[in-house]
């Protein structure tokens, strides 16, 4: 039998207590993963960003407008195989005034040539396509507010004041996770063309789809030099560094999630730690024993640290095991309905899922190691005396 050994068959000497401190491990690392989702969903929308499309948007920022006329200079640049334009409107369902979806006044033409990731049957896009107040709507949006094909919508903006009306002439899904599942888009030439004169003609910004994915960057400058010497500069970036330099802006909050993170290990670790300690105490007649029969202090010390490394590793597992069905199959899929633009995606990943089974087996290491360093240094007649 190895020390490690006998570390871990110590545990069942007090079932009750060692059952408890690994379900506050396992609570800890439940929300410790819980927050990490949070942080990971918000920001890979730039890492399953589509490599070949390229975003132009106005060089100040991305809520001031570019002339449409830009859309046919972007599309004869060399490389671009493909352009398209949209227009954030704002917009909401007044029967459900408290929830927001992402709605885009799009060029029906070519948007979904662009983003041919979002799969529309072939009958409803021709349709939407030749249906000025057409609309296509995500599944999950679409699932969420009961909506199909056929029904009559109307959308409120405080951008363009009115009631517009559209009818939901297809629903997409999403073939990869560069795209969400939660937007309505419509064409925008419907409210274009109710807008006072000085307002027409202006969109959003411009995606272009590229040849070649390593000409990307390149394609972006080149398009930023067509403008320069125009009335309205321009910024062009690839979608993962235009999704990044957005997500960029909700920084601070990410942050705050992330050291709430760290504070809810550090509780735990003290928890854990506090107590191995208490263990240790009521057995320091028997590490008196030990080193009595020719046991050395390190030895001593091992036994402590394999002892909470182990009830660490225990909570752990158990925090992942009640996590990944929680997360996976009940938050995920409340968020991704109510709140698919943030999070399209709200999953427990296994690379989240490791490092939370690993920060608890080396924090209840790290836990024990000042119980360890104080059972080590006690002296062998000290201890002894206290077996009684």
């Amino acid at each position: 039998m190895t020390l490690t050994g006998l570390a871990v068959r110590n545990l069942a000497r007090n079932k009750f207590r060692v059952a408890l401190t690994a379900l506050g491990v396992a609570l800890a690392i439940l929300t410790f993963l819980l927050l990490r989702t949070v942080t990971w969903a918000w920001s890979s929308a730039a890492e399953f960003a589509a490599k070949d499309r390229v975003v132009t948007r106005h060089k100040v920022t991305f809520v001031m407008t570019l002339p449409k006329r830009y859309v046919e200079d972007v599309r004869n640049a060399p490389h671009v195989k493909v352009a398209t334009w949209a227009n954030w409107f704002g917009g909401k369902d007044p029967k459900h005034d408290t929830d927001f979806f992402s709605t885009l006044g799009v060029d029906a033409a070519t948007y979904f040539t662009v983003y041919d990731e979002m799969k529309v049957p072939p009958e409803q896009l021709e349709a939407f396509k030749h249906d000025k107040q057409g609309a296509i709507v995500g599944d999950v949006l679409a699932k969420k507010f009961g909506w199909k094909v056929g029904d009559k919508v109307t959308l409120q903006s405080g951008i363009f004041p009115g009631d517009w009306q559209v009818t939901i002439d297809g629903v997409y899904e999403a073939a990869a996770r560069s795209v969400d599942r939660s937007t309505l888009v419509f064409h925008w030439d419907y409210v274009n063309d109710s807008i006072p004169v000085d307002r027409r003609d202006n969109v959003g910004w411009i995606v272009s789809r590229v040849d070649d994915s390593s000409h990307t960057a390149d394609v972006g400058v080149a398009l930023d030099k067509i403008f320069d010497d125009r009335e309205t500069q321009t910024l062009s970036q690839d979608e993962g560094s235009f999704k990044a330099s957005f997500l960029a802006m909700f920084s601070a909050v990410l942050k705050a999630m992330d050291i709430v993170a760290a504070v809810i290990l550090v509780i735990m670790t003290l928890i854990l730690g506090n107590t191995i300690a208490m263990g240790a105490r009521e057995r320091t007649g028997e590490y008196g024993v030990l080193r009595a029969i020719g046991f050395l202090p390190g030895h001593i010390a091992l036994w402590v640290v394999a002892e909470s490394f182990f009830v660490g590793a225990l909570g752990g597992a158990l925090g992942v095991a009640f996590a990944w069905p929680f997360i996976n199959l009940i938050v995920g899929r409340v968020i991704e309905e109510t709140m698919g633009n943030y999070f399209p995606h709200f999953r427990l990943v296994p690379g989240n899922a490791v490092l939370g089974m690993a920060l608890a087996a080396v924090l209840g290491a790290a836990a024990a190691v000042v119980p360890a360093w104080q059972a080590s240094k006690l002296r062998v007649v000290d201890a002894v005396r206290r077996v009684a």
